[in-house]
């Protein structure tokens, strides 16, 4: 037996599969996020150890059998977190989350020196690890003083686990420190932060085993002696492990939290310009592109709440049948914006409200939106080389066969709904698990899920979805120079 564990910005799943990766059961714990002022994300590390006590608990309780055969621990998790430890292993400060958006003027002063595109392949988004440093050392010295090591979230409760520090090459990717074509540290890009590579982890492939679970916690858990836990790697790249999103052509989409567009690589074929992710996979010798919307569902969930209705009540308000386009239109950026334009500054909001505007007028633009800012990912994909001719839809908001609908259309992508069950991240973790404690090989273990059904897009609203694509695309300048 294995466990996955998918660390997320709201809660801890875990996950019990055996051998197969055939699932068993699964527990889940939520915890909160801590917003102290405009544009900060923080969570206190303590939430998720205290998180993993009752998922280990209620593994433990719902299926003992299958909780004591368990021989090894895969950990996915949120990326780009800064968990600041000192010397004796304790947390400075909490956790500066990905979604803080605190140090936009840090990575704007980090992004202008050449050789960190050059050498990580990306632009220095705000949310990303290196600028929260140079926040802190700006702002907080005395903390950045203390520092002696800095580990992403995933990782902090890896050393939980195991006390040792360990990171892994798809998650380091998202840091600004990680050289990512030769999937190391780079001392040049560390040195410009202030930090050395002392202070850093050290780097695995997401199956490598990093170290065995702490005897006090296995007695704790109830779990055997001799526990092995694999490196993991970020949400993304994990969840690719899980669908089988792992080579050229293959890729998945992502309705959750926030929408993710990612494709498989086969080769480090960065283009930084694009706002486009290019990250090292979880598995050795591949990487991954992708991207990012930063509120999807999340834009479904503000609606909801403004309207107070649910978001199942404000889909099934519009019917089974895809509408035609809404000439309302919404600009989905209530967290900002990722891909293409990189920009944490813009806001959403509506344009073209009218006095018959109805509640459904309303929902159908929100999905448009979010369907647009992701069609927005897949041209900056294209410009790179990458090529996916269907992919698979997941995530809270691929439940909704509307929203699935319209997306395929809107993106002109045959869209692939995996049969229920506990696929994406959690898996995922499992099954790097398996492979670094079986020597399995990755091509047996990340397979691709059963389909229960495969949504085409809508020849009859093709066109007309285009067009009010073209108009969303070409009017951004419009609607930042509003702000």
């Amino acid at each position: 037996m294995f466990i996955g564990l998918d660390l997320g910005t709201s809660g801890l799943r875990g996950l019990l599969v055996d051998g197969a990766g055939t699932p068993v059961g699964s527990a889940d714990a939520a915890y909160g996020v801590a917003h102290p002022h405009k544009g900060w994300s923080e969570q206190d590390p303590q939430s998720w150890t205290q998180a993993l006590e009752v998922v280990m608990a209620g593994l433990r309780d719902s299926f003992p059998d299958a909780f004591a055969a368990v021989q090894g621990i895969g950990i996915s998790g949120h990326m780009h977190g800064a968990t600041l430890l000192n010397t004796n292993g304790d947390v400075l400060r909490p956790c500066i989350l990905w979604n803080d958006t605190r140090s936009y003027v840090e990575a704007a002063a980090l992004d202008a020196m050449p050789m960190f595109r050059s050498l990580t392949g990306n632009i220095v988004f705000p949310g990303f690890t290196a600028p929260k440093l140079q926040w802190v050392a700006k702002h907080e010295p005395d903390i950045f003083k203390q520092i002696a090591k800095v580990l992403l979230p995933k990782d902090y409760m890896s050393y939980w686990l195991t006390g040792a520090y360990s990171a892994d090459m798809s998650d380091s990717a998202g840091t600004s420190w990680l050289d990512v074509g030769a999937r190391d540290w780079s001392d040049d890009l560390l040195e410009a932060t202030g930090l050395s590579r002392s202070q850093m982890p050290t780097l695995f492939e997401g199956s490598q085993v990093v170290g065995t679970l702490r005897s006090d916690l296995a007695s704790d858990y109830g779990l055997p002696i001799g526990v092995q836990v694999v490196a993991g790697g970020g949400d993304n790249a994990v969840a690719a492990c899980g669908v089988g999103a792992m080579s050229e052509g293959t890729g998945f989409v992502s309705l959750g939290t926030s929408g993710v567009l990612l494709a498989g690589r086969d080769g480090f074929t960065p283009m930084a310009d694009s706002a486009v992710h290019t990250f090292c996979h979880a598995v050795p010798d591949q990487w991954y592109q992708m991207g990012v919307v930063l509120a999807a569902t999340d834009s479904l969930n503000w609606l909801s709440g403004v309207a107070g209705q649910t978001p199942a009540q404000l889909t099934d308000e519009l019917g089974t049948k895809l509408r035609a386009p809404t000439s309302l239109q919404f600009y989905p950026y209530l967290s900002g914006e990722r891909t293409p334009h990189n920009d944490s500054a813009v806001r959403a909001g509506f344009v073209g409200l009218d006095v018959a505007t109805t509640r459904a007028d309303m929902t159908q633009a929100v999905l448009q939106g979010v369907s647009f800012a992701l069609r927005d990912s897949l041209e900056a994909l294209r410009s790179t080389g990458a090529k996916l001719e269907s992919v698979l839809a997941i995530g809270g908001g691929a439940q909704s066969d509307y929203w699935v609908e319209m997306l395929a259309t809107v993106l002109n992508l045959p869209l692939e709904l995996p049969e229920q069950g506990d696929f994406g991240a959690a898996l995922g973790a499992a099954r790097l698990a398996i492979c670094g404690v079986t020597s399995a090989a990755f091509a047996e273990v990340m397979t691709k899920p059963p389909v229960a059904k495969v949504i085409a897009p809508n020849a009859a609203l093709l066109a007309e979805y285009q067009m009010r694509y073209d108009h969303f695309r070409s009017s951004f300048p419009v609607w930042k120079s509003l702000q």
